[in-house]
This record gives C-alpha cells, structure tokens and sequence, in this order.
C-alpha cells in the first residue's frame, strides 16, 4: 500500500508548505503540488496523482476543500478511485474510504451533492431568465471583444483541461499504443483502439498522434512511441523486377532497362506497355529508398 498525496494552494503567492509538512508526517511517500484555483477544472498535477494511484493505493489530502471543487466533484474522484480498487483520505476530515466510518461519511457526502447540484441547477436557469428578461447577452465580454489576453488565457485553460483528460484515461489505452507503435502507423493503431478510453467518439490518427505527441513532450510517455513508423516496400512486384534488371547489370542505361521491361512484357504502374526512362529512373530512386537497390557511389 503506497500513500499518495495532493497538495493544492489557489495562487501563485500561495505556499503549500503546512499541506507538504502534514502529508510527509502521514507517511506520503509521493506528492503533487499544484497552484490552481479550487474552481478550475483544469488540475493537470491531480490528473496526474490519481493516474499514478495503483490498487489498494491511497490519495491523502490535508483537507477536503485541497481536492475538489464541489461535493459533486469530490465524489467523481472518489470513485474514480475506487474504480481502481484504491482508496481516498481527508487527515483534517471523517473520511477515510478504507475504512467503514469513512464510507458512512461518504453515503452523506453523497446526500448532499445531489441537494447541492439541484439547487444549482434550479439557480442557474433562475439567473438566465433573469438575464435574458433584461437584454443580457451571455458569454465573456473580453472574448467577445477578442482581447489578446483574455484569447491567451483560454487557451491556457484548455490546455491545461486537455492535458487532464489525457492522463484521466490513458491508463485504458496507452498499453495498446506501447505495444502497436512504432512498428504500426497511427492510423491502424487508432482503429485498433477504436472507442477505447474515448466512448464519446472513435479515435483518429490526428487524434492520436497529438495526444501521444503530447504526453511525451509531459514526460509522461517514451519518446519512442513517436518515432515515425518503418516504411514497407509495396506489394507491387515490379521494383523487385527493376531491382533484379539493374543489380544484374549496374552499368545498364535507363532506357535499356525501360527496352528490357518491354521485352519482359512488365506492364507500367499505370498498365501501359510502353516504358519511359523518366519511370524508370521513379522506380530506382524507390528502390533505392527500400533499400532494394545500392545507390551509385559517389567519385
């Protein structure tokens, strides 16, 4: 069983040094820090502590309030947790879901998040009417106005939300990915995955190839993952046919082997029968890149 903890503070001004001290003292052996605001659901460090949460594991925080946003949100971890068979402990606060005082706790956690989310729910669709009774057009004016900084910071907050989802569910495909890349192209190893990990849509291979792309630039993958696929020589017999024709007789000009290729009958690519030396000449430069032929050496 491993202790793993969560520290949180809201600003960069902030210190997470008592939160550090108390865990340390619990016996956490692995801590991440993060400076976010307890309302952002862009939490890249608590996507990666719970990624890292194993079975019979435990996530420990100072207190409750370090880790979630809402009671709502709090449950989500949790279960995501034990979704894992791992556990969750507040040092401040009753719960502890190894235990079974701390499951009761939880079953009345539970009770009042669902009250807390209804009452948000009827709150919010009370301000919008509201709202749209007095002409108020929603949205963030500053986007609105397509202010630099205010563009700049959302898109810092999709990243950050974009980097959380990846390590929220990589567990569920990045093994597939490990064992098919680099020897298969992003594409067959997106319809190998297909909904893996990603139920809400099929998996592509420009989907896949950033999101990979980016859990390296993390640190969080093998950079060997991204190394562009080994090509293959094509089906198509007629390079091995080239090949033969020139390894035979390296001195022979392109246009004698285009004449041999009519002789043989060998059909172009396009299934003519008359051959050029400008086709020739694209057969052995491929030839040469599959490494079929020994590029001419250089006096």
């Amino acid at each position: 069983m491993t202790l793993i903890g969560y520290a949180r503070v809201s600003t960069e001004d902030q210190a997470t040094f008592s939160q550090l001290d108390e865990l340390r003292a619990a016996g956490c052996t692995t801590i991440f820090e993060e400076k976010a605001s307890g309302a952002s659901r862009a939490r890249p460090e608590l996507a990666k502590a719970v990624a890292q949460v194993k079975r019979g594991d435990i996530l420990v925080v100072a207190r409750i309030d370090r880790l979630a946003r809402s009671l709502s949100h709090l449950l989500e971890v949790i279960e995501g947790l034990e979704g894992r068979g791992a556990h969750f402990k507040s040092l401040r606060d009753p719960i502890d879901t190894s235990t079974p005082q701390g499951k009761f706790a939880l079953q009345v956690l539970g009770a009042a998040a669902e009250l807390e989310r209804a009452l948000i729910r009827e709150r919010t669709k009370a301000g919008l009417r509201a709202a749209k009774a007095r002409g108020r057009v929603g949205g963030n004016p500053r986007l609105r106005a397509r202010d630099p900084d205010a563009i700049r910071q959302l898109a810092e907050i999709r990243d950050r939300q974009y980097l959380a989802e990846l390590l929220s569910t990589m567990e569920a495909w990045m093994p597939k990915v490990r064992a098919l890349r680099p020897a298969n192209a992003w594409g067959k190893v997106a319809r190998a995955l297909g909904r893996l990990g990603s139920p809400d849509r099929p998996w592509t291979a420009d989907r896949l190839s950033r999101a990979v792309h980016r859990l390296v630039a993390e640190g969080l993958a093998e950079r060997t993952l991204i190394e562009p696929a080994p090509r293959k020589p094509p089906k198509d017999d007629i390079l091995l046919v080239i090949a033969g024709i020139k390894g035979a007789d390296p001195a022979l000009s392109l246009r004698a082997i285009a004449a041999r290729l009519e002789e043989m009958r060998v059909r172009t690519p396009r299934g003519g029968t008359s051959w050029s030396a400008s086709s020739v000449k694209a057969l052995l430069d491929r030839a040469e890149r599959f490494g079929l032929v020994t590029p001419p050496a250089v006096s």
